[in-house]
């Protein structure tokens, strides 16, 4: 388990949600306080409050569209950039664990739990790391 991942998993141990704790991990790569990136996030745990997109995945989009944007707010040009970067993200979740949703992640309405939420913020972390060092295809 790498460093970001341990971190991200002592977050999330210590009460941080899902898509904080994957955030928040990466504060200092993405150059923001990570209280700001906290209190952002909030919404966005539980699959945005009723097991919607994991909240980890809503994390894995979050930093692309922060190291993404150009934040020119004039003209945006970046966000096909922004919207790449997610895809490819979402994509490599969702073929490691089935689905990017919440609900069919925790296996509610099948009872075949696909991945726990430790997991989900685990392997967002690693995706998140492969993005970071253009890693992932």
């Amino acid at each position: 388990m790498s460093e970001k991942t341990k971190l991200a998993d002592e977050k999330h141990n210590k009460g941080y949600n899902c898509a904080q704790a994957v955030v928040c991990a990466f504060a200092e790569e993405l150059g923001m306080d990570e209280k700001t990136l906290f209190r952002a996030m909030e919404g966005f745990g539980f699959g945005m409050g009723y097991m919607g997109t994991c909240g980890a995945v809503s994390a894995m989009t979050a930093i692309a569209g922060i190291r993404e944007s150009d934040g020119n707010l004039d003209s945006p040009a970046s966000k096909r950039a922004s919207y790449k970067a997610s895809k490819k993200m979402m994509k490599a979740f969702e073929e490691k664990n089935g689905s990017i949703i919440c609900r069919e992640l925790k296996g509610v309405d099948t009872k075949k739990i696909l991945r726990s939420c430790d997991g989900c913020v685990q392997d967002a972390t690693e995706i998140v790391e492969k993005y970071l060092k253009g890693e992932l295809e």
